[in-house]
């Protein structure tokens, strides 16, 4: 959704925005050009392959690019060390990437062959493999009914520490061939081991906890007019948006300008999105990985 995640940016020229999810570069490419000529764009992201790709794309935009790797919860940290708060907006971009999920040697795919990685960031952290040999059944359960909404999470997390005690796990379409023998209904048109490999992706990157993080700091790092632009794919991801997105514009319960004569103070935030917006019909025949896509924004008030 790149026209209406710009459109609800509303990036000016001058303005300094922060893509904390650059992935290739395609929305920070288009920020920089809304923004021309002075405009400055700071993208974060954990994973080195996509600064390489972004920054190759976004090479001629010059100084008007910093980039940076590391992992949008940790926004506050870089901006202050570029010394670079506030900023005019951001924009999140939720979840794995294509080039990531294409790549067997990620992990992240059960149709790909590869090592049962899927870290964002592989140069540290613990793998997907390292999970499941560390964890006991039941952590491992609790992992795939939070988040990966998996009803037979019990089922499925016996077979895979029974598959780890026989040696029978150590690449994705082992463990997509384990969780199928496990699962025993099928979702028409879905994978049976869809729900455990995003929840095995979700546990490894700490993605939840991230996007907390992120949704604590950023009403501080945004100056007043700026705007905050995210597309979650998950259900936990978008109802953490919506609801810290909404608790921020009803802080006082009053509109802004009857908070202030009675001197308490104003909401934080103003949503800009009632209900999220969701892809084109012509952008799912064309992506249908941008089929799940819920995009919310919101203004910083103060």
């Amino acid at each position: 959704m790149p026209d209406e995640t710009v459109a609800l940016l509303a990036p000016r020229a001058g303005g300094v925005y922060c893509d904390a999810t650059l992935g290739g570069g395609g929305h920070a490419e288009r920020i920089l050009q809304a923004t021309a000529p002075d405009g400055r764009l700071i993208g974060i992201d954990r994973d080195p392959a996509a600064l390489e790709a972004a920054g190759a794309r976004l090479a001629p935009f010059g100084e008007r690019v910093t980039l940076v790797h590391g992992a949008f919860g940790e926004a506050r940290a870089i901006l202050e060390r570029l010394g670079a708060v506030p900023v005019d907006g951001f924009v999140l971009d939720l979840g794995v990437s294509s080039p990531q999920l294409d790549r067997g040697e990620r992990g992240f795919s059960f149709r790909a062959a590869g090592p049962l990685d899927m870290r964002m960031d592989p140069t540290g952290g613990e793998t997907a493999e390292g999970l499941i040999r560390r964890v006991g059944v039941d952590e491992l359960a609790d992992i795939l009914r939070r988040y990966g909404e998996e009803r037979y999470a019990g089922r499925i997390a016996r077979a895979i520490k029974d598959g780890v005690m026989a040696g029978a796990v150590a690449s994705t379409t082992e463990l997509a061939a384990l969780v199928a023998r496990a699962v025993p209904t099928r979702e028409r048109h879905k994978d049976p081991a869809t729900r455990t490999f995003q929840a095995l992706r979700i546990a490894v990157n700490d993605e939840l906890g991230q996007l907390e993080r992120f949704l604590a700091d950023f009403p501080s790092l945004v100056r007043p007019g700026g705007r905050v632009v995210v597309i979650a794919f998950h259900s936990l991801e978008d109802g953490l948006v919506k609801n810290r997105f909404r608790d921020l514009a009803k802080e006082s319960g009053y509109p802004p300008d009857i908070a202030a004569k009675m001197g308490i103070a104003p909401p934080t935030v103003k949503v800009l999105t009632r209900k999220p917006m969701e892809p084109s019909e012509a952008e799912v025949d064309h992506n249908p990985r941008a089929r799940s896509a819920k995009l919310r924004g919101c203004e910083v008030l103060r």
